[in-house]
């Protein structure tokens, strides 16, 4: 696993990279791996240029070889999670129901919080049933940050 660090204007992010597709994004509270290699690949470099683009409000969809691993129910709801559009949110249930199981609430939920991916896959578009913002691994704030700057460039 190859890992490179950027600073973006939503702090210090880690992106890794196995065999030419995306596997993780780290933000600075998360617990890294023991063994990663610590460099720039061309995906690396392409994944941030598009990170940017994303944060300045230049880019609503990501297109980048991704990779995240998880069990068959966390693969998904993570391809559920892609299919949200930029601005729009869905509750927890809308995505349980779209998995399979409308009753399976709590598991999108730990899904969405083990989702290696966030930002590039779009756990933070999903909201609870009430229209309030709960749980994100990057905080709440970010959360919030995040759906505000899609509010903002929504139709750009």
């Amino acid at each position: 696993m190859n890992l490179y660090f950027h600073t973006t204007n939503i702090g210090r992010i880690g992106i890794a990279e196995v065999n030419g597709c995306i596997s993780n994004l780290y933000f600075e509270t998360d617990t890294l791996p023991k063994t990663v290699t610590i460099g720039k690949t061309d995906v690396i470099e392409e994944a941030f240029r598009q990170l940017d683009a994303y944060l300045a409000g230049k880019l609503q969809s990501f297109s980048l070889p991704l990779a995240p691993k998880g069990t068959a129910f966390m693969l998904t709801v993570w391809k559920n999670l892609s299919t949200i559009p930029y601005g729009k949110t869905v509750s927890y249930k809308e995505i349980a129901i779209s998995a399979g199981n409308p009753k399976a609430c709590r598991a999108v939920g730990m899904a969405n919080n083990r989702n290696p991916l966030p930002i590039l896959i779009p756990c933070h578009r999903v909201i609870g049933a009430d229209g309030k913002l709960i749980g994100y691994r990057g905080g709440v704030d970010l959360k919030r940050r995040l759906l505000e700057l899609e509010a903002r460039h929504g139709d750009a």
